[in-house]
């Protein structure tokens, strides 16, 4: 099946300073795609190549096997897009938005009339009759999604779509999004971990400009837990924090909260086998030995902070 998104060592300059550097990325149809970085990475600034609003510097991108620089018309026929800062006509009532959006596509009117419906419903607007401008900023970015399929995309795009809601806000923007799974390809950029870690089944990580990693979440977070040990001994876990602190293997220990000890190795196997010889040997009686749990916020701040 051809990628939503295929990236090939995309670059983008801006005078002397370099928004993406070699940027490689494979969004597969049908996912929700995390694309996940600091503010400042060059999320915004692939988004605008994507949709055809910046030309990159260097490389090659395209959507749905078409590039984005040769063929613009015919990827945005295919694009639903919502930018970080989207602009409304505040006169208007949701469901006038939608009608203008859609004619602007050239939709017919009985498939506009039932989409605009559905649409509404999906936002959880139908039937209300504020004016724009009277709206919530939650309103609004539901709206704004509704907006952005109004064309029945393939590949529906979202920069920094919760960034300025408010908790409740927040939780019905995503669950408007992730509702969106299977039906459409979403590609959501954000620098909120919670967020992907809620409605996204992959994730990229960007910072200054390069891809940092990609992949699905659950696998990702599953690597990095093979790499993070926990230990609950009965006693003398200073000493044995000590003695770990010593080995080879071992790339960092500490303890935490409840008092257990978390390894990080840089030999899993090695770990495995060392550990529990090395409580043995010191006469300590093991009470817990298994891999660590790991958040989507471990993982990024590993990746960003210096990473492996």
């Amino acid at each position: 099946m051809t990628a939503a998104i295929e990236i090939r060592s995309l670059a983008k300059t801006y005078g002397e300073k370099r928004a993406l550097d070699s940027v490689d990325l494979h969004v597969p149809t049908g996912s929700v795609f995390g694309f996940l970085g600091p503010n400042g990475a060059g999320k915004t600034t692939t988004l605008r190549i994507l949709t055809g609003l910046a030309r990159p510097t260097s490389g090659e991108a395209r959507v749905f096997g078409r590039d984005v620089v040769s063929a613009t018309n015919e990827v945005r026929a295919d694009i639903g897009f919502l930018p970080d800062v989207p602009g409304y006509y505040g006169w208007m009532t949701a469901s006038e938005f939608l009608y203008f959006a859609g004619r602007l596509f050239g939709i017919d009117k009985v498939t506009l009339d039932a989409r605009v419906e559905a649409l509404l419903d999906l936002a959880g607007l139908k039937g209300v009759r504020t004016k724009i401008g009277g709206y919530s900023r939650g309103m609004k970015q539901r709206l704004g999604v509704a907006q952005a399929l109004i064309n029945a995309p393939k590949l529906l795009m979202l920069d920094e779509p919760t960034s300025a809601l408010d908790p409740i806000g927040r939780k019905e923007v995503l669950e408007m999004i992730g509702s969106l799974g299977g039906r459409t390809t979403v590609f959501f950029s954000t620098h909120i971990l919670s967020d992907v870690d809620r409605v996204c089944d992959t994730v990229a990580v960007l910072h200054e400009g390069r891809v940092l990693t990609q992949s699905p979440i659950a696998e990702l977070k599953a690597r990095y837990a093979t790499s993070r040990f926990e230990v609950e001994v009965t006693d003398h876990a200073d000493e044995l924090v000590a003695s770990f602190a010593r080995e080879a293997w071992v790339a960092s220990v500490q303890r935490d909260a409840e008092g257990a000890i978390v390894l990080s190795v840089n030999d899993v196997e090695t770990a495995r086998k060392a550990v529990p010889a090395l409580i043995a040997g010191q006469g300590v009686g093991l009470k817990r030995f298994d891999a660590a749990e790991v958040s989507l916020e471990e993982v990024f701040v590993d990746l960003v902070g210096g990473g492996r």
